[in-house]
C-alpha cells in the first residue's frame, strides 16, 4: 500500500477507540436496522506497501507466466483437493497455498485485517495501514454481465461457481471489460479460509493494480494509518480478543507461530 495518496481518504487512528469508530463508520444500514458495514478489509505492517499482486511481486512477463504457473499447479496437485474442477475453484487454492496469483487477500472482519498489521513486532517501528473498499459500491462499476449475475443470485460478491459460467478461463474473464474490479469469495477450502472471513479481488489483467484503479475511483476506499506507537497496544488486544495465530491459522504452524510471538520480550 503505497504512501501518501492525495485521492484516496487517509486517516490517523489517534487511539484504540478512535481506530474502532474509524473501522465501523458508515456500517448502519437504516433499511435492514442492522449493523452490517459494507466494507472489506486489508491490513499491511507498513503504510508504505502498495496493492501488488504476488503474481507482480514475482517479475518478468507476468502475462506469459501466468498461464504456465496455474497450469502446472494443476497438473501436479490432487484432483480430491478442489470441489470442483473449474479455473476459479484452482485459482483459489493455488492462492491459498502461496502460488503466485493476481488475487489480492481481503477480509470481512476488521479484526483479522489488524492481526496483519501487527502480526511481525520486527515492523512495530514503522506506521501501519488497513485499507477500507466499499466492495458494494464497486460492484456498481462491474461490466453488465456480471451486475446481472450478482442481482440474479442476491448476492454482494461474486462465487466461483458464478465466476465460473460467465467466465470459464481467465482470458474470458479478462475480455469481459477493461477497468473493474470482483470481489469473490473462495470455496470453503479449509478453517482457515473460513476463521479469516476472506475473499479474494481480481482485475481483468494481471498488470492491473488495485490502488491505482482507486486512484481513479476514490470515493470507493480509504485508508486507516495505525501509528508506530498504537502497534503494541491493538497487538496485546487482539491477543486477549483471540484474533491470534491460533486461531486464525489453525493446526500446529499456527499455534508455534502464536506461542514464539507471544512469549517473546517486547522490541523496546
Amino acid at each position: 500500500m503505497g504512501g501518501n495518496r492525495a485521492s484516496v481518504d487517509e486517516i490517523r487512528a489517534e487511539s484504540w477507540a478512535h481506530l474502532h469508530e474509524l473501522l465501523f463508520a458508515d456500517s448502519w444500514h437504516e433499511g435492514l436496522a442492522r449493523h452490517r458495514s459494507d466494507f472489506v478489509f486489508r491490513g499491511e505492517a507498513s503504510r508504505d506497501a502498495k496493492l501488488v499482486t504476488s503474481l507482480q511481486r514475482l517479475g518478468g512477463d507476468v502475462q506469459e507466466v501466468e498461464p504456465h504457473l496455474l497450469r502446472n499447479f494443476r497438473k501436479y496437485a490432487q484432483r480430491t483437493d478442489v470441489p470442483e474442477d473449474s479455473l476459479w475453484h484452482w485459482l483459489a487454492l493455488a492462492k491459498h497455498h502461496g502460488l503466485p496469483t493476481r488475487l489480492l487477500d481481503w477480509t470481512y472482519s476488521p479484526y483479522v485485517a489488524l492481526h496483519f498489521v501487527t502480526a511481525h513486532p520486527a515492523r512495530f517501528e514503522l506506521d501501519g495501514a488497513i485499507w477500507m473498499v466499499d466492495f458494494v459500491e464497486v460492484n456498481k462499476v462491474l461490466p453488465k454481465q456480471l451486475r446481472r449475475a450478482l442481482d440474479d443470485q442476491g448476492m454482494n460478491a461474486l462465487s466461483a461457481e458464478v465466476l465460473r459460467e460467465e467466465a470459464p478461463a481467465l482470458a474470458d474473464f479478462d475480455r469481459l471489460g477493461e477497468d473493474f474490479v470482483v470481489f469473490f469469495e473462495p470455496p470453503a477450502l479449509d478453517e482457515r479460509i473460513v476463521n479469516q472471513y476472506a475473499l479474494f479481488s481480481l482485475m481483468p489483467s494481471p498488470h492491473a493494480r488495485l490502488d491505482e484503479w482507486l486512484d481513479r475511483h476514490p470515493a470507493l476506499a480509504r485508508r486507516i494509518v495505525l501509528p508506530a506507537e498504537l502497534k503494541w497496544e491493538v497487538r496485546d488486544k487482539l491477543d486477549q480478543a483471540n484474533i491470534t495465530e491460533r486461531v486464525l491459522f489453525p493446526g500446529l504452524d499456527g499455534l508455534a507461530t502464536w506461542l514464539k510471538r507471544y512469549f517473546s520480550p517486547r522490541i523496546p
